[in-house]
Protein backbone atom coordinates (compact mmCIF):
# COMPACT_ATOMS: atom_id res chain seq x y z
CA UNK A 1 0.00 0.00 0.00
CA UNK A 2 1.29 3.69 -0.91
CA UNK A 3 2.32 5.65 2.01
CA UNK A 4 1.61 9.20 0.99
CA UNK A 5 5.07 11.32 0.95
CA UNK A 6 5.57 15.21 1.01
CA UNK A 7 6.75 15.39 -2.47
CA UNK A 8 3.17 13.59 -3.25
CA UNK A 9 1.29 16.06 -1.28
CA UNK A 10 2.40 19.53 -3.01
CA UNK A 11 1.93 17.19 -6.65
CA UNK A 12 -1.56 16.69 -5.73
CA UNK A 13 -2.18 19.95 -4.32
CA UNK A 14 -0.78 21.78 -7.50
CA UNK A 15 -2.91 19.73 -9.43
CA UNK A 16 -6.02 20.45 -7.23
CA UNK A 17 -4.82 24.63 -7.08
CA UNK A 18 -4.58 24.10 -11.50
CA UNK A 19 -7.84 22.64 -12.03
CA UNK A 20 -10.29 25.33 -12.51
CA UNK A 21 -11.91 25.99 -15.75
CA UNK A 22 -12.62 29.76 -17.26
CA UNK A 23 -15.77 31.98 -15.53
CA UNK A 24 -18.00 33.41 -18.41
CA UNK A 25 -18.13 36.83 -17.32
CA UNK A 26 -17.41 38.79 -15.02
CA UNK A 27 -19.27 42.44 -14.27
CA UNK A 28 -17.13 45.22 -15.86
CA UNK A 29 -16.22 46.38 -12.04
CA UNK A 30 -15.05 43.11 -11.00
CA UNK A 31 -12.93 42.75 -14.19
CA UNK A 32 -11.43 46.15 -13.60
CA UNK A 33 -10.78 45.15 -9.71
CA UNK A 34 -9.15 41.93 -10.97
CA UNK A 35 -7.40 41.87 -14.15
CA UNK A 36 -3.74 42.48 -14.92
CA UNK A 37 -3.08 42.10 -11.14
CA UNK A 38 -0.66 40.93 -8.99
CA UNK A 39 -2.34 41.12 -5.84
CA UNK A 40 -5.94 40.85 -4.72
CA UNK A 41 -6.88 43.72 -2.37
CA UNK A 42 -8.98 42.21 0.69
CA UNK A 43 -11.12 43.87 3.68
CA UNK A 44 -12.15 42.14 6.66
CA UNK A 45 -15.98 42.56 7.51
CA UNK A 46 -15.84 41.96 11.54
CA UNK A 47 -12.65 42.37 13.50
CA UNK A 48 -13.54 39.78 15.98
CA UNK A 49 -11.56 36.45 17.08
CA UNK A 50 -10.91 35.00 13.75
CA UNK A 51 -10.19 38.39 11.89
CA UNK A 52 -7.04 38.00 14.18
CA UNK A 53 -6.09 34.70 12.53
CA UNK A 54 -6.57 35.69 9.01
CA UNK A 55 -4.56 38.83 9.11
CA UNK A 56 -1.71 36.40 10.26
CA UNK A 57 -2.63 34.43 6.51
CA UNK A 58 -3.40 37.77 4.25
CA UNK A 59 0.34 39.05 6.10
CA UNK A 60 1.62 35.62 5.13
CA UNK A 61 0.34 35.24 1.43
CA UNK A 62 1.82 35.46 -1.76
CA UNK A 63 -0.87 37.05 -3.82
CA UNK A 64 -3.43 39.13 -0.92
CA UNK A 65 -3.08 42.04 0.99
CA UNK A 66 -5.08 43.78 3.35
CA UNK A 67 -6.55 46.88 2.38
CA UNK A 68 -9.47 47.68 4.07
CA UNK A 69 -11.39 46.95 7.26
CA UNK A 70 -15.44 47.09 8.47
CA UNK A 71 -16.47 47.04 11.89
CA UNK A 72 -18.44 48.61 14.71
CA UNK A 73 -15.70 49.34 17.29
CA UNK A 74 -14.10 52.39 16.75
CA UNK A 75 -10.85 51.21 19.19
CA UNK A 76 -10.69 48.20 16.86
CA UNK A 77 -10.91 50.10 13.67
CA UNK A 78 -7.95 52.79 15.34
CA UNK A 79 -5.79 49.58 16.01
CA UNK A 80 -5.98 48.06 12.58
CA UNK A 81 -5.56 51.26 10.17
CA UNK A 82 -2.28 51.91 12.47
CA UNK A 83 -1.15 48.33 12.34
CA UNK A 84 -1.73 47.65 8.84
CA UNK A 85 -1.53 51.35 7.57
CA UNK A 86 -4.73 51.60 6.40
CA UNK A 87 -6.13 54.91 5.48
CA UNK A 88 -9.43 56.28 6.69
CA UNK A 89 -11.13 56.07 3.38
CA UNK A 90 -10.79 52.35 3.37
CA UNK A 91 -12.63 51.73 7.00
CA UNK A 92 -15.87 51.11 7.32
CA UNK A 93 -18.80 50.56 9.68
CA UNK A 94 -21.87 48.51 9.06
CA UNK A 95 -23.74 51.62 8.43
CA UNK A 96 -21.47 53.38 5.58
CA UNK A 97 -20.58 49.40 4.66
CA UNK A 98 -21.96 50.09 0.91
CA UNK A 99 -20.12 52.87 0.12
CA UNK A 100 -17.39 50.26 -0.44
CA UNK A 101 -18.87 49.87 -4.13
CA UNK A 102 -17.15 53.47 -4.66
CA UNK A 103 -13.55 51.78 -3.57
CA UNK A 104 -11.25 50.60 -6.09
CA UNK A 105 -9.01 49.98 -3.79
CA UNK A 106 -10.84 46.88 -2.10
CA UNK A 107 -11.52 43.89 -4.90
CA UNK A 108 -12.83 41.34 -2.16
CA UNK A 109 -14.92 41.10 1.19
CA UNK A 110 -13.79 38.55 3.27
CA UNK A 111 -17.00 38.28 5.93
CA UNK A 112 -16.26 36.81 9.47
CA UNK A 113 -19.19 38.61 11.09
CA UNK A 114 -21.55 35.99 13.40
CA UNK A 115 -23.62 33.62 11.64
CA UNK A 116 -26.82 35.82 11.32
CA UNK A 117 -25.10 38.42 9.47
CA UNK A 118 -23.29 36.20 6.87
CA UNK A 119 -26.41 36.45 4.01
CA UNK A 120 -27.05 40.18 4.35
CA UNK A 121 -23.32 41.49 4.30
CA UNK A 122 -23.13 38.79 1.64
CA UNK A 123 -25.96 40.31 -0.98
CA UNK A 124 -24.52 43.76 -0.24
CA UNK A 125 -20.83 43.00 -0.83
CA UNK A 126 -21.70 41.52 -3.81
CA UNK A 127 -24.09 44.51 -5.16
CA UNK A 128 -21.06 46.75 -4.45
CA UNK A 129 -19.21 44.26 -6.91
CA UNK A 130 -16.75 42.95 -4.37
CA UNK A 131 -15.85 39.27 -4.62
CA UNK A 132 -16.88 37.45 -1.49
CA UNK A 133 -15.47 34.95 1.26
CA UNK A 134 -17.93 34.03 3.80
CA UNK A 135 -17.45 32.16 7.38
CA UNK A 136 -19.09 28.81 7.81
CA UNK A 137 -21.77 28.46 8.15
CA UNK A 138 -22.99 29.83 4.93
CA UNK A 139 -26.14 31.25 6.25
CA UNK A 140 -29.10 30.07 8.57
CA UNK A 141 -30.97 27.72 5.56
CA UNK A 142 -30.23 26.12 2.20
CA UNK A 143 -32.74 28.66 0.84
CA UNK A 144 -30.56 31.74 1.91
CA UNK A 145 -27.50 29.61 0.38
CA UNK A 146 -29.29 29.64 -3.18
CA UNK A 147 -30.40 33.78 -2.85
CA UNK A 148 -26.46 34.42 -1.81
CA UNK A 149 -25.63 32.35 -4.80
CA UNK A 150 -27.47 33.83 -7.25
CA UNK A 151 -26.94 37.01 -5.97
CA UNK A 152 -23.20 37.20 -6.70
CA UNK A 153 -23.87 35.34 -9.84
CA UNK A 154 -26.18 38.30 -10.63
CA UNK A 155 -23.42 40.89 -10.06
CA UNK A 156 -20.65 38.82 -12.20
CA UNK A 157 -18.84 38.34 -8.34
CA UNK A 158 -17.50 35.21 -7.23
CA UNK A 159 -18.25 33.72 -4.09
CA UNK A 160 -16.34 31.10 -1.79
CA UNK A 161 -16.91 29.49 1.08
CA UNK A 162 -14.04 29.23 4.07
CA UNK A 163 -13.47 25.65 4.07
CA UNK A 164 -9.76 26.00 4.75
CA UNK A 165 -9.59 22.21 5.82
CA UNK A 166 -9.31 21.57 1.91
CA UNK A 167 -5.58 23.28 2.34
CA UNK A 168 -4.32 21.29 5.01
CA UNK A 169 -2.46 18.44 3.50
CA UNK A 170 -3.93 15.82 6.32
CA UNK A 171 -7.26 16.38 4.94
CA UNK A 172 -6.11 16.30 1.51
CA UNK A 173 -4.75 12.50 2.13
CA UNK A 174 -7.83 11.83 4.27
CA UNK A 175 -10.36 12.45 0.78
CA UNK A 176 -7.22 10.47 -1.15
CA UNK A 177 -7.87 7.63 1.35
CA UNK A 178 -11.09 7.42 1.16
CA UNK A 179 -12.44 8.67 -2.54
CA UNK A 180 -9.66 6.03 -4.05
CA UNK A 181 -10.60 3.39 -1.65
CA UNK A 182 -7.02 3.22 -0.66
CA UNK A 183 -8.35 0.74 1.95
CA UNK A 184 -11.43 -0.74 0.41
CA UNK A 185 -14.75 0.44 0.93
CA UNK A 186 -14.97 3.12 4.09
CA UNK A 187 -17.81 1.58 5.83
CA UNK A 188 -17.91 3.64 9.59
CA UNK A 189 -16.72 7.46 9.95
CA UNK A 190 -16.59 8.86 13.66
CA UNK A 191 -16.05 12.74 13.16
CA UNK A 192 -16.77 15.07 16.12
CA UNK A 193 -16.19 18.20 17.34
CA UNK A 194 -16.79 20.56 20.49
CA UNK A 195 -14.86 22.66 23.36
CA UNK A 196 -16.47 23.72 26.91
CA UNK A 197 -17.86 27.34 26.77
CA UNK A 198 -18.37 27.16 30.58
CA UNK A 199 -17.34 30.89 32.12
CA UNK A 200 -19.39 32.09 28.82
CA UNK A 201 -21.43 35.60 29.51
CA UNK A 202 -24.83 34.99 29.04
CA UNK A 203 -24.57 37.79 26.22
CA UNK A 204 -22.11 36.15 23.69
CA UNK A 205 -23.60 35.42 20.56
CA UNK A 206 -23.05 32.09 20.64
CA UNK A 207 -26.14 31.57 22.51
CA UNK A 208 -28.69 33.67 20.86
CA UNK A 209 -30.59 31.56 18.41
CA UNK A 210 -31.22 35.18 16.55
CA UNK A 211 -27.63 35.73 15.75
CA UNK A 212 -25.81 32.33 15.61
CA UNK A 213 -28.94 30.43 14.15
CA UNK A 214 -27.91 27.25 16.45
CA UNK A 215 -25.89 25.73 19.27
CA UNK A 216 -22.62 23.78 18.67
CA UNK A 217 -24.10 22.42 15.20
CA UNK A 218 -23.89 25.72 13.65
CA UNK A 219 -20.72 26.82 15.70
CA UNK A 220 -18.71 23.40 14.90
CA UNK A 221 -20.82 20.48 12.72
CA UNK A 222 -20.29 22.16 9.40
CA UNK A 223 -16.69 20.25 10.07
CA UNK A 224 -18.22 16.81 10.63
CA UNK A 225 -20.53 16.85 8.04
CA UNK A 226 -18.09 18.16 5.41
CA UNK A 227 -15.61 16.12 6.35
CA UNK A 228 -17.61 13.04 6.00
CA UNK A 229 -18.75 14.26 2.29
CA UNK A 230 -15.40 14.95 1.10
CA UNK A 231 -13.70 11.77 2.41
CA UNK A 232 -16.61 9.48 1.21
CA UNK A 233 -17.17 11.23 -1.92
CA UNK A 234 -20.64 10.90 -1.62
CA UNK A 235 -23.81 12.89 -1.03
CA UNK A 236 -25.99 11.74 2.58
CA UNK A 237 -29.20 10.86 1.74
CA UNK A 238 -31.01 10.27 4.99
CA UNK A 239 -30.36 11.50 8.92
CA UNK A 240 -31.16 10.50 12.29
CA UNK A 241 -30.23 12.72 15.65
CA UNK A 242 -30.65 12.81 18.71
CA UNK A 243 -30.25 16.43 20.93
CA UNK A 244 -28.13 15.58 24.14
CA UNK A 245 -27.98 16.47 27.74
CA UNK A 246 -28.21 20.14 29.07
CA UNK A 247 -25.65 20.00 31.95
CA UNK A 248 -25.29 24.37 32.00
CA UNK A 249 -29.46 25.18 31.43
CA UNK A 250 -28.89 29.05 32.78
CA UNK A 251 -26.50 29.31 29.07
CA UNK A 252 -28.28 26.90 26.98
CA UNK A 253 -32.14 28.45 26.72
CA UNK A 254 -31.93 29.24 23.24
CA UNK A 255 -29.75 26.88 21.57
CA UNK A 256 -29.06 23.43 22.19
CA UNK A 257 -25.55 22.39 24.25
CA UNK A 258 -25.01 18.88 22.53
CA UNK A 259 -26.19 17.02 19.54
CA UNK A 260 -25.54 13.44 18.04
CA UNK A 261 -26.18 12.42 14.79
CA UNK A 262 -26.10 9.88 12.21
CA UNK A 263 -25.73 10.07 8.07
CA UNK A 264 -26.21 7.70 5.98
CA UNK A 265 -24.69 7.84 2.53
CA UNK A 266 -25.60 5.36 -0.60
CA UNK A 267 -22.75 3.00 -0.41
CA UNK A 268 -23.82 2.13 3.06
CA UNK A 269 -21.65 4.06 4.64
CA UNK A 270 -22.66 5.70 8.18
CA UNK A 271 -20.72 9.05 9.76
CA UNK A 272 -21.63 9.45 13.21
CA UNK A 273 -20.56 12.46 14.73
CA UNK A 274 -20.91 14.41 18.14
CA UNK A 275 -20.43 18.33 18.39
CA UNK A 276 -20.90 19.83 22.29
CA UNK A 277 -20.61 22.64 23.90
CA UNK A 278 -19.65 20.62 27.30
CA UNK A 279 -16.60 19.23 26.62
CA UNK A 280 -12.95 19.07 24.05
CA UNK A 281 -13.33 16.49 21.65
CA UNK A 282 -11.53 17.33 17.63
CA UNK A 283 -11.32 13.89 16.35
CA UNK A 284 -11.84 12.16 12.74
CA UNK A 285 -12.04 7.87 12.14
CA UNK A 286 -12.65 6.32 9.57
CA UNK A 287 -12.84 2.05 9.27
CA UNK A 288 -12.60 0.63 5.87
CA UNK A 289 -12.66 -3.27 4.59
CA UNK A 290 -9.21 -3.55 4.95
CA UNK A 291 -7.83 -0.53 7.38
CA UNK A 292 -8.27 2.60 8.74
CA UNK A 293 -7.28 5.91 9.00
CA UNK A 294 -7.40 8.15 11.70
CA UNK A 295 -6.59 12.08 12.81
CA UNK A 296 -6.85 13.27 16.85
CA UNK A 297 -6.53 16.44 16.53
CA UNK A 298 -8.31 16.72 13.29
CA UNK A 299 -10.95 19.44 12.60
CA UNK A 300 -9.48 22.38 14.30
CA UNK A 301 -6.82 24.65 13.50
CA UNK A 302 -4.24 22.10 13.93
CA UNK A 303 -1.30 20.75 14.06
CA UNK A 304 -2.95 17.39 13.23
CA UNK A 305 -1.48 13.84 14.14
CA UNK A 306 -2.77 11.28 12.07
CA UNK A 307 -1.97 7.93 10.85
CA UNK A 308 -3.57 4.57 8.88
CA UNK A 309 -3.39 1.05 10.12
CA UNK A 310 -0.30 0.96 8.43
CA UNK A 311 1.84 4.12 9.18
CA UNK A 312 1.57 7.50 10.85
CA UNK A 313 1.60 10.59 8.66
CA UNK A 314 3.90 12.77 7.83
CA UNK A 315 2.82 16.01 6.41
CA UNK A 316 4.38 19.59 7.18
CA UNK A 317 2.30 22.06 8.97
CA UNK A 318 0.88 24.60 6.54
CA UNK A 319 -1.18 27.82 7.13
CA UNK A 320 -4.31 26.87 6.41
CA UNK A 321 -6.33 30.03 6.09
CA UNK A 322 -2.66 31.87 4.10
CA UNK A 323 -2.79 28.59 1.42
CA UNK A 324 -6.99 29.13 1.12
CA UNK A 325 -6.65 32.66 0.68
CA UNK A 326 -3.72 32.55 -1.65
CA UNK A 327 -5.57 30.27 -3.81
CA UNK A 328 -8.82 32.40 -4.51
CA UNK A 329 -6.90 35.22 -5.24
CA UNK A 330 -5.32 33.77 -7.98
CA UNK A 331 -8.27 31.86 -9.08
CA UNK A 332 -10.05 35.59 -9.44
CA UNK A 333 -6.99 37.31 -10.87
CA UNK A 334 -6.72 35.05 -13.37
CA UNK A 335 -10.27 35.29 -14.13
CA UNK A 336 -11.01 31.60 -13.72
CA UNK A 337 -14.13 30.13 -11.86
CA UNK A 338 -13.26 29.01 -7.77
CA UNK A 339 -12.63 25.47 -7.22
CA UNK A 340 -16.08 23.80 -6.38
CA UNK A 341 -15.43 22.04 -2.62
CA UNK A 342 -14.84 25.72 -1.41
CA UNK A 343 -17.84 27.25 -3.80
CA UNK A 344 -21.32 28.74 -2.27
CA UNK A 345 -22.48 26.01 -3.89
CA UNK A 346 -20.77 23.60 -1.60
CA UNK A 347 -22.06 25.85 1.72
CA UNK A 348 -25.40 25.32 0.34
CA UNK A 349 -24.86 21.27 0.71
CA UNK A 350 -23.84 21.45 3.88
CA UNK A 351 -26.72 23.50 5.31
CA UNK A 352 -29.21 20.87 3.32
CA UNK A 353 -27.45 18.20 5.52
CA UNK A 354 -27.51 20.68 8.52
CA UNK A 355 -31.23 21.66 8.49
CA UNK A 356 -31.83 17.65 8.13
CA UNK A 357 -30.34 17.08 11.74
CA UNK A 358 -31.86 19.60 13.02
CA UNK A 359 -35.30 18.21 11.57
CA UNK A 360 -34.20 14.78 12.95
CA UNK A 361 -33.60 16.05 16.25
CA UNK A 362 -36.54 17.60 16.79
CA UNK A 363 -39.00 15.18 15.20
CA UNK A 364 -37.09 11.56 16.84
CA UNK A 365 -37.66 10.97 13.17
CA UNK A 366 -34.98 9.55 10.30
CA UNK A 367 -35.44 12.79 7.86
CA UNK A 368 -35.12 11.87 4.00
CA UNK A 369 -32.66 14.19 2.01
CA UNK A 370 -33.86 14.96 -1.03
CA UNK A 371 -31.43 16.63 -3.76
Amino acid sequence: MPIYSRRTFMEQLGRGVGASIALPSLTAMAQQNTLDKQTLNIALCGLGRYANVLKGAVTASQSCRLTGIVTGTPSKAAQWKSEFTIPDKNSYTYQNFDQIADNPDIDLVYITLPNGLHKEFTMRAAKAGKHVIVEKPMAFTEKDCQEMIEACQKAGVQLAVGYRLHYDPHHIELKRLGQNKVFGQVRLIEASLGYRLAGISPDDWHLKKAIAGGGPLMNLGVYCVQSSRYVLGEEPIAVTAQFGPVSMPDLFREVEENITWQLYFPSGAVCTSSCTSNCSIDRFFASADEGYFELEPALSYGPFKGRTSQAAFNFPVVNQQAAQVDDIARHIMSNKSLPSHISGEEGRKDMRVIEGIYKAAISGRKVNLVY
